[in-house]
Formats: C-alpha cells, sequence, structure tokens
C-alpha cells in the first residue's frame, strides 16, 4: 500500500556545507513551533558527504584562471541525486544573480511539495550542474553574502508562515506587504497617546469602511514613496471609475 504524496508536510531540503547552521532562526517562533509540531519538515544535508576522494573535495580553482574556487559539478550533482522523492520538486540555488524573490513566487512554493535549495560558496558552482539538474536561481536582494544559507533561510521562513496551521489568523498572510502588490499600511496600538502623538482618529473611529478607505490610501501613498517600481507594476482600476477593494477589516475575533 503506498501512501498519499499530497498528505505529507511541506518539505524543505537544503544542501550546504554547512549544515550546523540549521534550524538556526527557523527553529524558533512561528516556524519552530509549526517543525516541532510536524507541520513541514527541516533536511539539512552535507555536501561534503558526495565527495569521493579522502579529503572531501568539494571545489577547484575556476576554469580560465581567477581568484577563489567554485564548487564542482561532479560532487554537487551526486548530492542532489542523493535526495529522495526530489523528482517534481522544484530545485532552486540561491544566486545574487537569479530573478528576485517575490511574494507571488513565495506563494507557489508554499502551495507545493517543498523545495531542494543548494547553498552555493566560494566563486559559485559549476554552471554545468545548474544547466543539467535544471536548477532555478533565485536572488533575495542586489547584494553579495558570503554563502547561500541565510538566503535559504529567508526563502524558507516566507514559505512556512503562509503554511495551513503556522499562523494563528488567515487574515495574517493575506493581508500585509505584497499581497495585493502594495506595502503595508502603518499600524498602531496601544497606548492612544504616545510622546505627543496620537492614533489617527479614524483608527478609533469603529466606523470599518472609513478604516478600510484609510488604510487603503496609506497603503498606495506609501507604495509610490517607497516602491514605484511596484506601483507602475501594479494593475490600474478600470477605466469605468470602479475603486479597489479595500483591505478587508478584522476584528480580532
Amino acid at each position: 500500500m503506498t501512501s498519499d504524496p499530497s498528505s505529507a508536510p511541506w518539505r524543505a531540503t537544503v544542501l550546504t556545507l554547512f549544515p550546523e547552521m540549521f534550524p538556526g532562526p527557523l527553529g524558533i517562533s512561528l516556524a519552530g513551533k509549526a517543525l516541532a509540531s510536524g507541520l513541514w519538515v527541516l533536511e539539512a544535508r552535507d555536501i561534503r558527504a558526495s565527495a569521493t576522494d579522502k579529503h572531501r573535495s568539494v571545489d577547484d580553482t575556476p576554469a580560465g584562471g581567477g581568484p577563489g574556487m567554485v564548487l564542482r559539478a561532479d560532487v554537487l550533482a551526486a548530492a542532489i541525486d542523493s535526495v529522495e522523492a526530489s523528482e517534481g520538486r522544484p530545485k532552486l540555488v540561491m544566486s545574487p544573480r537569479g530573478r528576485p524573490l517575490t511574494q507571488a513566487r513565495v506563494a507557489e512554493l508554499a502551495a507545493g511539495p517543498g523545495p531542494l535549495i543548494v547553498c552555493g560558496r566560494f566563486e559559485g558552482i559549476d554552471q554545468r550542474v545548474i544547466d543539467a539538474r535544471g536548477l532555478e536561481e533565485v536572488s533575495i536582494g542586489d547584494y553579495v553574502l558570503s554563502g547561500g544559507e541565510i538566503g535559504a533561510m529567508t526563502l524558507i521562513d516566507a514559505c512556512v508562515r503562509l503554511l495551513p496551521g503556522v499562523m494563528g489568523k488567515l487574515a495574517s498572510g493575506t493581508d500585509e506587504s505584497f499581497s495585493d502588490g502594495l506595502l503595508e499600511y502603518p499600524q498602531y496600538t496601544r497606548p492612544q497617546t504616545f510622546e505627543g502623538r496620537q492614533i489617527p482618529d479614524v483608527l478609533i473611529s469603529g466606523d470599518h469602511a472609513k478604516v478600510a478607505k484609510w488604510r487603503l490610501a496609506e497603503a498606495e501613498a506609501l507604495t509610490q514613496e517607497r516602491r514605484p517600481d511596484l506601483w507602475a507594476a501594479r494593475p490600474k482600476a478600470p477605466e469605468s471609475g470602479r475603486k479597489r477593494k479595500p483591505p478587508k477589516i478584522t476584528t480580532g475575533e
């Protein structure tokens, strides 16, 4: 009797030279509680385990010369191939030259079985293994880190918080930055007065329609000011003048 793969928990498999870095931050707070309760599974594998020489070599000098070292295609390919049930799972490699990670891509990954993530080191990894194993290059920003592990943690955390049962309220994952192509509106809570600064009157008016309108206006203004790229890419309202649906207001029930 075979098990139903759709019932398996979401799984993140990380190939790294430093498996001891995991779970790290993923072992605390929401992600850590969900990991402990079995809502998702984390598997950190040492790339060196696939090396075949007595020194467990994983890298070599760049072809054509240059500084640094490059992760070998044969060793990394063997590490990828050693992951059971990897077929059908997204195979990612964290790379500053990859496509930027977006909330939409995070939602896609969270809805699937979970990715296999390769963490590069040194000057990078041999292009041939990227091509041969169909690795999708993913970037978390226009900067360079010492390795892909922190990027992998970022990606995993963004996915895990969207898994069913991880966050206490579903609205927490649908009414926030990037969920509708906008940055999130400002948030306030008690005390009502802080160092002479008041909570905006509309937020304590009890009028949910006015609150929703205010939040939408603030989100649009912030997005135009801080992320004109997001604002330009966001679908515009129809010419008929029909207004966009304002953010959903939750009562905390």
